[in-house]
C-alpha cells in the first residue's frame, strides 16, 4: 500500500497560482499528493508532467492519477533531467524551448520509502543497506560503507548530515569492516552509536538520524541533482511562471535560498544616482520573503512536517 502524507500541499499548490490551461511540473511525484491536487485544478487544455524515479511510486501514480487522463503525463526520470524531459513533451514547448507555468519540488523522502524496511532508508528497521531511490542505479549505501575510504565517509557524514562525530563514526566503520562486511542497517546503527559519545547519544533524537540522511544524500546525489534542476528550472519557466520548493533540512534550504537570492532583480546603480539607470538584470522575484512552515494542525497529524520549509519565487 502506497500511503503518502503530503507536506504543505495546499500552500505549495496555491503558491503556484494554477491556471486551468497551464503546464506544470511536479519534479517529485512520490505518493502523488501534490500531483493530484494540481491535476484537479486543470481544465482539458492543462497539463501536469509528474516525475519520479521510484518504480513503486510510478506504479501507484498510474492508478491515483488515472481519473485525469491525458492531463497528466507520468515520466520515470531524475529531476536533474528536467529540461530534457520537457523538450520531449510538445505541450511544454513554445518557440523552440520549454516554457512551463509552474515547477514544484518536494524534497522529502516519501513516507513509503521510509516505512518499507527493505529499502534500507530507515534506522528503525533492520534491512539490507541500500537507500537507492532508483533501484536500477549501481551505488548503494552498502558500497559506500564497505568500500569508501575513511576520510570520504567522514566527509559525507559531516557535509550532508552535519554530524560532528563524523571522523569517529568513520573510524569505527572502517575498523568493523576489516573483520567482516557491514550488511544491514541494524549493524550500521550499532556502529554509529559506538562512534558517538554516550552523553551525546542521550540528546537530539536518534543517534543514527544524521548519518543515515548523509548516506541517502550521497547514494542518490540529491544535492547535486537539486542544484542542476534549479538551474534548469529558471530556463524552463515562462514569464510569471512560479517555482515552489519544499525542503526538509538546512543543506537543501540553504541551496534554495542562495540560488533564489542570486537570481533576484537588483539595482546596481551607485547610491548617489538620482534615479535607476541600470537594467536590473535579475530573473526572479520572491513571492515569499520568509519560508512558509507547517501549521500546528498539520503538525498534529504529520510530525515529519516539522522541519519543512516552503519557498516560492516568480520568473520575471
Amino acid at each position: 500500500m502506497f500511503h503518502h502524507v503530503t507536506v504543505l500541499k495546499e500552500e505549495s499548490v496555491e503558491g503556484l497560482h494554477i491556471k486551468s490551461d497551464g503546464v506544470y511540473v511536479d519534479c517529485t511525484m512520490g505518493g502523488a499528493g501534490h500531483s493530484s491536487l494540481i491535476a484537479s485544478k486543470l481544465g482539458p487544455n492543462g497539463l501536469l508532467i509528474a516525475l519520479d524515479q521510484d518504480d513503486v511510486a510510478l506504479a501507484n501514480a498510474q492508478t491515483v492519477l488515472a481519473p485525469y487522463g491525458d492531463r497528466v503525463s507520468i515520466v520515470k526520470s531524475n529531476f536533474r533531467e528536467l529540461e530534457m524531459v520537457l523538450r520531449s513533451e510538445p505541450r511544454a514547448m513554445k518557440e523552440g524551448k520549454p516554457q512551463v507555468d509552474g515547477i514544484l519540488f518536494d524534497l522529502g523522502v516519501s513516507s513509503p520509502q521510509l516505512d518499507e524496511g527493505e529499502r534500507g532508508f530507515s534506522y528503525h528497521q533492520d534491512a539490507e543497506l541500500d537507500m537507492r531511490m532508483d533501484r536500477s542505479t549501481e551505488l548503494t549505501a552498502k558500497i559506500i560503507v564497505n568500500e569508501w575510504p575513511a576520510d570520504q565517509i567522514a566527509r559525507i557524514l559531516y557535509e550532508y548530515g552535519e554530524e560532528k562525530f563524523s571522523r569517529r563514526i568513520a573510524a569505527v566503520i572502517v575498523e568493523a569492516r576489516s573483520k567482516k562486511p557491514i550488511e544491514t542497517t541494524g549493524e550500521l546503527v550499532e556502529l554509529i552509536k559506538e562512534g558517538i559519545p554516550a552523553a551525546a547519544r542521550r540528546t537530539g533524537g536518534h543517534p543514527a538520524k544524521r548519518s543515515f540522511q548523509a548516506l541517502r544524500i550521497a547514494v542518490n546525489d540529491e544535492l547535486g541533482a537539486f542544484e542542476e534542476a534549479l538551474e534548469q528550472s529558471i530556463r524552463c519557466l515562462a514569464p510569471q511562471g512560479r517555482i515552489a520548493v519544499i525542503t526538509f533540512h538546512s543543506l537543501e534550504d540553504r541551496i534554495c535560498k542562495q540560488f533564489f537570492t542570486s537570481q533576484l532583480e537588483k539595482c546596481t546603480c551607485p547610491p548617489d544616482f538620482p534615479m535607476c539607470v541600470c537594467t536590473k538584470s535579475g530573473t526572479l522575484k520572491l513571492v515569499t520573503r520568509k519560508p512558509i512552515v507547517a501549521s500546528q494542525e498539520e503538525l498534529d497529524v504529520n510530525q515529519r512536517a516539522r522541519s519543512a520549509k516552503l519557498r516560492i519565487a516568480e520568473r520575471l
